[in-house]
């Protein structure tokens, strides 16, 4: 009965300071700008998996001592075992160090989108061991924060939309360029921080010419945006009769007279 009743209390607890940590973390959340909100709530998970782990522990000694195991002289072995397995546990040490200065140096919060070596996705959970990726096609990648070596954050600073714009030799290049520039600046998209602007020429291959179109816009929004660029340029290009390059093919045909 008494151990029932220890399980239960260590549960409500763990799930009183959870919920508390969440309307705390939610409160303040929103008094603070978008990155400082992704590292309290990268804060609030860590501290809520570290109360649980603190609890489960609690709750076993208490357990164990309710079944009549003298935990004087299990502790004291523990101290003596702990060492032994700290000198093979030292990725352990290294995840969970890593860990914490991944937190306190603001390196990536939960939410961002960031790519640690293979692996890109967006950061679900910084946990006291691992690190939790789920990437955009739905994998999600669990790891270790020792092997966290370099980090690319791409939901730090804004991003630039870039579209190279390929037009055929025949069509005239200045007004495909004002074409694109007008149609530039009446598109609206909820992620541009800035109207896309026209480079001018970037490259002059064997088939088209190549023009250069950028925009700057929210962080990790570039790929959004790059396809709302692609279609306004499109339809823009179709209007107006500017033909884009495609293969084409010529048939020289001799009669046998010639041959």
């Amino acid at each position: 009965m008494r151990i029932a009743l220890i399980i239960i209390i260590s549960k409500l607890i763990i799930w009183l300071v959870h919920k508390s940590l969440d309307r705390i973390v939610l409160e303040r959340a929103s008094k603070h700008s978008p990155s400082q909100a992704r590292r309290m709530t990268t804060v609030g998970k860590l501290v809520k998996n570290v109360t649980t782990y603190i609890m489960y522990f609690i709750g076993m000694l208490l357990m164990l001592s309710e079944v009549g195991i003298n935990l004087g002289p299990l502790l004291a072995g523990a101290g003596v075992v702990g060492i032994a397995i700290g000198f093979g546990a030292q990725s352990l040490v290294k995840d969970i160090l890593t860990g914490f200065f991944i937190i306190l140096e603001d390196q990536f919060a939960v939410g961002d989108v960031i790519q640690t070596g293979t692996f890109k996705g967006t950061v679900e959970v910084i946990g006291l061991r691992t690190t939790k990726i789920l990437s955009w096609t739905g994998e999600v990648h669990m790891i270790p924060n020792g092997m966290i070596n370099e980090v690319t954050n791409f939901s730090v600073n804004n991003t630039l939309a870039v579209v190279d714009v390929l037009v055929a030799y025949e069509a005239q290049v200045d007004k495909a360029m004002s074409i694109i520039s007008e149609t530039m600046s009446r598109l609206e998209h909820e992620n541009l921080v800035k109207q896309p602007e026209v480079l001018g020429v970037q490259l002059m291959s064997a088939t088209s010419v190549t023009i250069r179109v950028t925009g700057e816009c929210k962080p990790n929004t570039h790929h959004m945006v790059a396809r709302a660029m692609n279609k306004a340029i499109k339809d823009a290009l179709d209007r107006n009769g500017i033909e884009v390059p495609y293969p084409r093919m010529v048939t020289y045909q001799r009669s046998l007279e010639e041959g």
